[in-house]
C-alpha cells in the first residue's frame, strides 16, 4: 500500500526537509477522493476553509461525508474546519472516525492529540500523540510531546 510505503520512508527520512517532503506527499494520498465528484467537494471545502469560510467549508464536508461516508478524509477535515472554530467536543468524533477508516491517518492522530489538549485531556492527547510520532517521527507537534515520566517544569521529573 501507497501510504505504508510513505510512513516507512518518513520514519527513516533523515532530516526536517525531507520528511516535510514525504509529508506532502501523504497529504496528496489522503486528499486523493474516491471519485471526481468526491473531490470537487473536498477541493471546494478546502479552499473555502483555506479561505477562513468556515460554515461554507463545513456544509461542504458535511456534503461529502454524506455522499462518501467511508472517506476518512471528510471526517478529518470537518473535524478541522470544528478545531480551528475551537469546537473541540464536535472535532472528537469526526477524528475518531477519520481515524476507524483509515488507523495510519497521522494527520487525524495528530489532530486528536491536539483536539484533546484544547479539552484539557493531557494525558490522552499525550497517548494520542504519541501513536502519530511512532508513524511520523518529524511531526510539528513533536514539541508538545513529554516522554512519561518526565515533568515539562525544568528540574521536576515524575
Amino acid at each position: 500500500m501507497a501510504l505504508d510505503a510513505l510512513i516507512e520512508r518518513v520514519q527513516r527520512a533523515p532530516d526536517q526537509a525531507s520528511a516535510q517532503i514525504l509529508s506532502g506527499e501523504m497529504w496528496q494520498y489522503w486528499a486523493d477522493a474516491p471519485d471526481d465528484t468526491a473531490q470537487e467537494i473536498l477541493n471546494r471545502g478546502m479552499r473555502k476553509r483555506e479561505s477562513w469560510d468556515l460554515l461554507g467549508a463545513r456544509s461542504d464536508f458535511d456534503a461529502l461525508i454524506a455522499y462518501c461516508p467511508d472517506y476518512a478524509e471528510g471526517y478529518n477535515q470537518r473535524a478541522f474546519v470544528n478545531f480551528l472554530s475551537q469546537n473541540f467536543e464536535a472535532a472528537l468524533p469526526d477524528l475518531e472516525r477519520a481515524l476507524d477508516l483509515s488507523p495510519r491517518h497521522v494527520a487525524a492522530q495528530s489532530g486528536l492529540a491536539l483536539t484533546l489538549i484544547g479539552l484539557g485531556r493531557e494525558a490522552e492527547a499525550q497517548d494520542a500523540l504519541a501513536a502519530a510520532l511512532e508513524l511520523n517521527p518529524w511531526l510539528p507537534e513533536r514539541s508538545l510531546y513529554r516522554a512519561p515520566g518526565v515533568s515539562d517544569k525544568p528540574g521536576e521529573d515524575l
